[in-house]
C-alpha cells in the first residue's frame, strides 16, 4: 500500500513593501551624510574644500589629523570629557540601581507617585532648567569644576535609568528571592548576588547611553566651565573652530576625532542597547 505524499502547510507569506526599505535607507543616508562628510573633510586640503565642498580627496592628507592628536590641548580635553563621562556613568548606575531595586521590589505608600515623577522627569530636559542650574552650582562652588558637570549629568539622566531598570529588576521571580531567603541570604545578598547578574543587559544599556549623553554634552559645559584647562571635547571643538577658522580641513579632522568614541560604543554595543530596550518593553 503506497504511503500519500505529505504535503506541507503554509502560512501566509508577509511581504513587506519594497517603499518601506526605500524610505529607511533614505533616512540612514540623511543621519550617515553630514558624518562621513566631515571624516573626508578632514583628509581633504583647504583649497579642495573651497574648490569642490561635497568631493573625495584627491591625495589624502594625514598631517590635519597628526597636527591635532600632538597638541597637548586635545588629549586633556579627552581626559576631561573621559572623567565626567565616566563619573556620570558610575554615578547613574549606582543610583538608578538602588531606586529601581525599591521600586520594582517593594510595595509602599507613595510608590505610584516615586514612579510618576521619575517618569515625568523624561519630560524636561536640561536645557528647560539651565538658568536655574547654573545659579545653583554657582552657590554651591562648582563653577569651572567637571564636579559641577558630573552631578546635574547624573541626576538628569536618572529618570530614563530608572524607568528602563525597573522592568528588569520587577520581571524577576518571587520565588527565585524566596529561595534565597530560605537559603539565607539576606536582602543585599540577593541583591548582589541575583539582582545585578539578571539584570546586566539593562544596566549595560543604561550606562552607554549615560555614557556617550555626557561625551556628547554641550549645553551644560558652556554654562559652566570658563577655563580652558577644564574643556571637554564639545567645548574644545568650538574653542578650535574658532582659533582656526580659516583652517577648515584642520577643525574638520577635529571634529572627527571628538566622534570616534561615541561612534565606537554605538558600534559595539549597538545589540546591548536594542536588547537591552526591548527587555524593558516587555518587561
Amino acid at each position: 500500500m503506497n504511503a500519500r505524499p505529505r504535503t506541507r502547510v503554509r502560512g501566509p507569506v508577509s511581504r513587506v513593501n519594497p517603499m518601506v526599505y526605500v524610505v529607511a535607507w533614505l533616512f540612514v543616508g540623511l543621519c550617515i551624510a553630514p558624518v562621513v562628510y566631515i571624516i573626508l573633510g578632514g583628509f581633504r586640503t583647504n583649497a579642495e574644500i573651497t574648490t569642490d565642498p561635497s568631493g573625495l580627496p584627491s591625495t589624502w592628507q594625514l598631517s590635519n589629523f597628526a597636527e591635532v592628536l600632538s597638541s597637548s590641548g586635545f588629549w586633556q580635553q579627552v581626559g576631561n570629557s573621559t572623567i565626567a563621562g565616566v563619573g556620570t556613568t558610575l554615578g547613574v548606575v549606582v543610583l538608578a540601581l538602588m531606586v529601581s531595586f525599591v521600586l520594582a521590589r517593594y510595595k509602599f505608600a507613595g510608590r505610584g507617585a516615586m514612579y510618576a515623577l521619575f517618569a515625568a522627569g523624561l519630560m524636561f530636559p536640561m536645557t528647560v532648567a539651565i538658568t536655574p542650574l547654573y545659579i545653583l552650582i554657582k552657590n554651591l562652588g562648582l563653577m569651572n569644576s567637571l564636579a559641577g558637570i558630573v552631578l546635574p549629568q547624573i541626576a538628569f539622566a536618572l529618570p530614563q535609568a530608572v524607568i528602563i531598570l525597573v522592568p528588569f529588576l520587577a520581571a524577576i521571580p518571587k520565588e527565585l528571592e524566596e529561595a534565597a531567603a530560605i537559603d539565607g541570604a539576606s536582602r543585599l545578598g540577593f541583591f548582589f548576588r541575583m539582582v545585578l547578574p539578571l539584570s546586566v543587559p539593562g544596566v549595560v544599556t543604561v550606562g552607554i547611553l549615560a555614557f556617550v549623553a555626557s561625551w556628547n554634552s554641550y549645553m551644560l559645559p558652556l554654562f559652566i566651565l570658563n577655563d580652558s584647562a577644564t574643556f571637554t571635547l564639545p567645548l574644545g571643538v568650538q574653542a578650535f573652530a574658532s582659533e582656526y577658522s580659516v583652517d577648515t580641513a584642520r577643525v574638520l579632522a577635529f571634529t572627527s576625532l571628538s566622534m570616534i568614541p561615541a561612534l565606537i560604543f554605538f558600534s559595539l554595543f549597538e545589540r546591548r542597547i536594542v536588547g537591552g530596550l526591548t527587555g524593558a518593553v516587555k518587561g
